[in-house]
């Protein structure tokens, strides 16, 4: 389960303090999905951060299965990132000297001995691209990076996908494919799965919908 409760993020800045985020809180069990909205610079990825354990919120806590991970150290945060939270970013952030196959095993360097070379071929030719493996990300369109990315971000099989603008550099038929394979391999895996986005109507595919208004996360 992941429960955020009043949670709150404000940075000190030269001009003064800055609250990006105020008393939100959010409560999901695995095998749920829910989509953020909001307006440019109304905190969606701020919030995304902390509950993924790239950022500590200034008040309030957030808990993902019983860990609290705004307490976490830093080595001790990256660990818990990479054994449950899967991330999928707008840019696709893929190592562009690495290819498909070796961009999808980056989570797994620091796992230690596993079955992750066959499971990334499987996650791969799940996501249709079992015949790119070799290429790299030069020789790509912008929705097979973000399949690849999708693909990255399964590899440890995560309780957590966070997902920021995955379909906001891509056309209209690229972003549906996206979206389509997120939403048919989030249950498989009984995983819960944030998506911030800016397309209503890819916010409409969700069942859990929220809005970002104020600094504070309401329900829709």
């Amino acid at each position: 389960m992941l429960v955020a409760e009043s949670v709150s993020k404000r940075y000190e800045t030269e001009a003064g303090p800055v609250e990006v985020l105020a008393d939100s809180s959010l409560r999901m069990q695995p095998g749920e999905a829910a989509a953020i909205m909001g307006p440019s610079g109304s905190g969606k990825s701020t919030f995304l951060y902390l509950l993924g354990a790239l950022d500590r919120p200034t008040a309030g806590t957030i808990t993902l299965n019983g860990t609290d991970v705004g307490a976490l150290p830093d080595k001790q945060a990256a660990a818990f990132r990479g054994e449950n939270i899967g991330f999928v970013f707008q840019d696709h952030a893929l190592l562009p000297q690495c290819t498909v196959l070796e961009n999808v095993l980056v989570p797994t360097l620091i796992a230690g001995e596993g079955p992750y070379k066959v499971r990334a071929k499987n996650l791969l030719e799940r996501v249709g691209l079992s015949h790119r493996l070799e290429h790299f990300p030069s020789q790509l369109s912008g929705g097979e990076k973000q399949r690849v990315a999708i693909a990255r971000a399964l590899i440890r099989e995560p309780k957590l996908i966070l997902c920021d603008e995955p379909t906001g550099n891509l056309d209209h038929a690229s972003a549906k494919a996206v979206a389509d394979l997120l939403l048919e391999l989030q249950p498989l895996r009984n995983a819960i799965l944030i998506v911030v986005t800016h397309s209503a109507e890819l916010a409409q595919r969700f069942s859990r919908r929220f809005e970002l208004q104020d600094r504070r996360l309401q329900p829709v």
